[in-house]
């Protein structure tokens, strides 16, 4: 088969720390696999328990390759640009996806399909089917595709608890960089809890790095596990030059799991809202900032449920150690019971809740603790202006 070219875009992004949000942070090129438009963001959070992992029954990449491949799929989509004379003109994309379910449904990208006036889908025998897309979610860079295809072309893949995934880990990629269909490269998991910024500009959280080299074409392929199970979507690389440097990242499989059910379920999902910008205030600086350790409210977002309960933002910010951080905002030290101490564990706390939920939120403003119920709205399609990372 021709290789096609895949959607490629080489984008100036920023680093940035978790602690000292926009403080020294270097700009650096990164990359999508399959979307001209798709900006990332990949911040390092610390990582616990990431031990390498000791797996004496691990298959070799022979073994994993040969029980996966017919599971993983070749997509081309087809979408309409604006050509130099004003007028419309077609344009193919190419990226991966693997069968999730016996029924046709596969899982990808959601920037691999995004725009698409057609989908059509290769299967491992070189077979093509026509897709339509079932739903798709940009805050997580997911969606769900579905083939009418016979049976003996389907090979759902087992998909894995990416809870269980452990740094230095073993790992292979699957998938179709450049249109070389059924390309397998292995590495490891080179970290846990990376944070990647998903098409509307939300964060991904619990994002796997890894090594295995990953290139444009590999969108929405998956990464597997020692077992032969998916554990990962390929979504993101960090590259200098718009190639794969070594450092990938994919969206966890427990994501998948929860989207992919939503998706194929109702066509879509809807993700609860807080409606803040956040920064963590560590405990070796709140005394300094004259704060109480925990989650600062840098920004309110007028009509949103925080502002509805009346949370205050910063008013003010004070550098330490050169690095700059907001002051005189609520600081949010616990959420529906649960104690927070990070922008990261908050994001979490409210990921994990559904639209219309009501939550109780204990927070500290001029030295005293306070307490009250936030219900929940609906995230919109794309964030207030940015100003801080997290917006949870």
């Amino acid at each position: 088969m021709k290789p096609r070219p895949g959607r490629i875009s080489t984008l100036l992004m920023a680093l940035v720390a978790t602690l000292a949000i926009g403080a020294g942070a270097g700009a650096v090129a990164y990359s999508t696999f399959s979307s001209p438009s798709t900006k990332t963001v990949v911040r390092q959070v610390a990582v616990g328990n990431s031990e390498p992992a000791a797996n004496t029954s691990a298959l070799n990449i022979g073994e994993i390759y040969r029980r996966s491949y017919k599971g993983v799929v070749e997509i081309t989509v087809t979408s309409s640009s604006t050509s130099a004379f004003g007028g419309q003109e077609a344009q193919q994309a190419q990226g991966s996806g693997f069968v999730y379910d016996s029924k046709g449904d596969i899982v990808t990208n959601e920037h691999v399909v995004d725009g698409a006036k057609s989908v059509s889908v290769q299967f491992w025998n070189g077979d093509t089917y026509k897709a339509t897309v079932v739903g798709s979610d940009p805050s997580t860079d997911l969606a769900v595709i579905k083939v009418d295809a016979p049976q003996s072309s389907l090979s759902p893949l087992p998909v894995g608890d990416s809870t269980k995934v452990l740094v230095g880990d073993g790992v292979v990629a699957i998938g179709s960089p450049f249109g070389l269909e059924e390309t397998v490269t292995s590495g490891i998991v080179s970290a846990l809890h990376r944070q990647m910024e998903a098409p509307n500009n939300f964060t991904i959280n619990d994002s796997i790095q890894t090594d295995a080299a990953i290139n444009h074409g590999n969108s929405g392929g998956p990464l597997l596990n020692s077992d032969g199970q998916v554990i990962g979507v390929n979504a993101q690389i960090r590259s200098d030059g718009g190639g794969s440097d070594g450092v990938g990242f994919a969206i966890p499989s427990n994501t998948i799991t929860s989207i992919a059910t939503g998706l194929i379920a109702n066509g879509k999902v809807e993700h609860a809202y807080l409606g803040v910008s956040v920064q963590t205030v560590p405990a070796t600086l709140a005394s300094d900032l004259k704060l109480v350790a925990g989650v600062e409210l840098y920004k309110v977002t007028s009509g949103t449920p925080a502002a509805k309960a009346g949370l205050h933002a910063a008013t003010g910010s004070k550098t330490v150690d050169g690095d700059s951080y907001p002051t005189g905002g609520d600081v949010l030290t616990s959420f529906d019971g649960q104690k927070v101490t990070t922008a990261e564990e908050l994001q979490r706390a409210v990921d994990a809740k559904k639209p219309g939920d009501t939550v109780s939120i204990t927070y500290w403003r001029a030295g005293k603790s306070h307490t009250t119920d936030v219900k929940l709205a609906t995230r919109p399609a794309t964030p207030p202006a940015r100003s801080l990372p997290v917006k949870p």
